[in-house]
């Protein structure tokens, strides 16, 4: 599938309280499921959805190096909670706190991924936009991606060591 370019509205758009975003990838991050909040909310078909990369829906006002921390910490076999903006085929975005799992299979091996998305409070994501602002404006510092993830990354975990909290627990604390 070629993912066609979309640019951000500024408009933020939200769903009802009681759904639940779900989506599945394979361990390459494509998309093997996606549930009918999903696909209303984020534009797409489920034709297009489908074998698509998950970072379809990623907004340029997320930081790669919270993608990474997540996309680290479930490659190692555990469940990460994180506040994630996501952009709509309209441009649009979406705030979302997610809740991202490894799919195992009968031997304990990872065969993919699962996340469960849920309406943000929005006293959290005024305590994680400027955060988030932080880290881009470190990652915008540098012109090789590795580089600007790995700045982004330590200046996460300078932040979060300053505040004396884990990720886990400062995203629970908002």
């Amino acid at each position: 599938m070629t993912v066609e370019t979309v640019a951000p509205t500024g408009r933020e758009v939200t769903f009802p309280l009681d759904d639940i975003i779900v989506s599945k990838t394979d361990l390459k991050g494509r998309i093997t499921y996606a549930n009918r909040v999903f696909i209303e909310v984020s534009g797409y078909t489920e034709e297009e959805l489908l074998g698509a990369p998950h970072n379809i829906i990623r907004h340029p006002d997320m930081p790669g190096c919270v993608f990474a921390f997540l996309w680290d910490t479930i490659a190692a076999g555990h469940e990460v909670f994180a506040y994630v903006v996501n952009m709509a085929r309209t441009g649009d975005h979406y705030w979302v706190h997610a809740h991202v799992t490894p799919t195992f299979d009968g031997n304990g091996r990872i065969i993919g991924y699962h996340s469960n998305r849920r309406v943000p409070r929005p006293e959290a994501i005024a305590k994680v936009e400027p955060l988030y602002a932080a880290l881009r404006a470190e990652e915008a510092k540098y012109p090789v991606r590795r580089d600007a993830v790995a700045a982004g990354m330590a200046l996460l975990g300078s932040t979060l060591e300053g505040m004396g909290l884990t990720y886990e627990e400062f995203v629970w604390r908002l």
